[in-house]
């Protein structure tokens, strides 16, 4: 079983046009937007936006995003995750629920105490400790399922009441 490296793209900065071309390849958004998004978590390593990376030894296996709204009418409902995804040979080894798992955690270094995200995918983002908050709707006015899941307080820190 393959050991992956979760790394946050501040961290390898080297991995900017690479992780800019992968996402644009699987979400079908223009490379520059994420370009633009990936530049703008370089120049502001302990904000919003962040972007992530699992590589599988120099290969992309799974990727995930930190922005603060995933094209939708509730601005009040950020951080946003995003565009997660995970290469189909990696799947079903856990991958995913880990690279959640660091981004809320990373989150949380950021002072951050809550995420949220749109999916359609009920079931996994339940058996990885979100919970179904609200249906929110997309640019065109289309309704989607808005999820959130607590960022755990940093080791030796209380979370607030």
């Amino acid at each position: 079983m393959p050991q992956y490296r979760i790394v946050p793209l501040r961290q390898c900065p080297d991995l900017a046009g690479p992780a800019a071309e992968w996402f644009a390849a699987k979400w079908g958004i223009p490379i520059a937007e994420y370009r633009a998004s990936i530049d703008a978590s370089l120049q502001a390593p302990d904000r919003v936006p962040q972007w992530y990376l699992a590589l599988d030894g120099g290969c992309i296996a799974a990727g995930a995003g930190l922005i603060e709204n995933d094209f939708h009418d509730r601005p009040d409902l950020a951080p946003n995750l995003c565009a997660l995804f995970v290469q189909p040979p990696h799947r079903g080894r856990g991958l995913a629920r880990q690279l959640l798992d660091h981004i809320r955690s990373d989150a949380a270094q950021m002072g951050v105490d809550r995420l949220y995200l749109v999916t359609d995918h009920t079931d996994f983002y339940e058996r990885c400790g979100w919970q179904f908050l609200t249906t929110v709707h997309d640019e065109s006015g289309q309704p989607e399922r808005m999820y959130t899941a607590p960022c755990p307080p940093p080791a030796g820190k209380e979370a607030a009441p």
